[in-house]
């Protein structure tokens, strides 16, 4: 399950983003409101956390233009005020829930697991592409010929790729995507993580690969 996480304090962020991939969640962590807009735009999400107080653009700005563009995607806000007004305007342009800074790691999980439940009917969590099918809810990429459960940094690749076929993603977009800005990994991993996706494909006997472009990047490909 993916989610966007739009919160200006970075080490509350950080903080967030290892609970939330230690709890099998796919994160993509950003930290002004305009840089949410741009990940929105080109991204599916099973459900957004939003700050509301971020620079540039505010959390209730891009909750109204997210809601003014019929993306029902489900949205908690975070904020450190505690008045009523603020909680009435976030549910009144279309926030699902809210919580109050500091809160507690498991009522985070908690309304996280609600808010994206009730979504959870309206959308399918299976990707298919080629002879291969790719299931976000149970981590496993399969075919006719067996099936695999990915670790989590696997499952993130691999969404990635299967969401967006034939698109090119650099290393450096791996990096920043999966493993974030702030990782002490070094750039090689990412291709430690395509090997391990590409046998596992070669074992499944998928009619699909991940096709390296040199000086480019990578795409999920159909073999021709």
């Amino acid at each position: 399950m993916r989610l966007l996480l739009a919160e200006d304090e970075r080490s509350l962020s950080k903080a967030v983003s290892a609970l939330l991939t230690k709890n099998n969640y796919s994160v993509d962590a950003v930290y002004d409101g305009q840089e949410a807009l741009d990940y929105l735009r080109v991204g599916d999400y099973d459900g957004i956390i939003l700050d509301i107080m971020m620079p540039k653009v505010d959390g209730i700005t891009v909750l109204k233009e997210l809601r003014a563009k019929h993306n029902n995607t489900p949205v908690l806000l975070l904020t450190a005020k505690s008045e009523t007004d603020d909680k009435v305007l976030g549910l009144d342009s279309g926030a699902n829930d809210y919580m109050t800074k500091p809160f507690e790691a498991s009522e985070l999980l908690a309304r996280i697991r609600v808010m994206t439940r009730s979504n959870a009917t309206t959308s399918t969590s299976k990707i298919s592409f080629g002879n291969i099918s790719f299931d976000r809810a149970t981590f496993e990429l399969s075919s006719q010929d067996g099936s695999f459960r990915l670790a989590n940094r696997e499952f993130q690749m691999m969404e990635l790729l299967m969401n967006n076929p034939h698109h090119l993603f650099s290393t450096e977009t791996f990096m920043d995507k999966i493993w974030g800005f702030d990782s002490d990994a070094e750039i090689n991993v990412v291709w430690v993580y395509i090997s391990y996706l590409r046998k596992k494909l070669t074992a499944l006997k998928a009619n699909v690969q991940i096709k390296a472009s040199r000086n480019a990047g990578y795409s999920l490909e159909e073999i021709k």
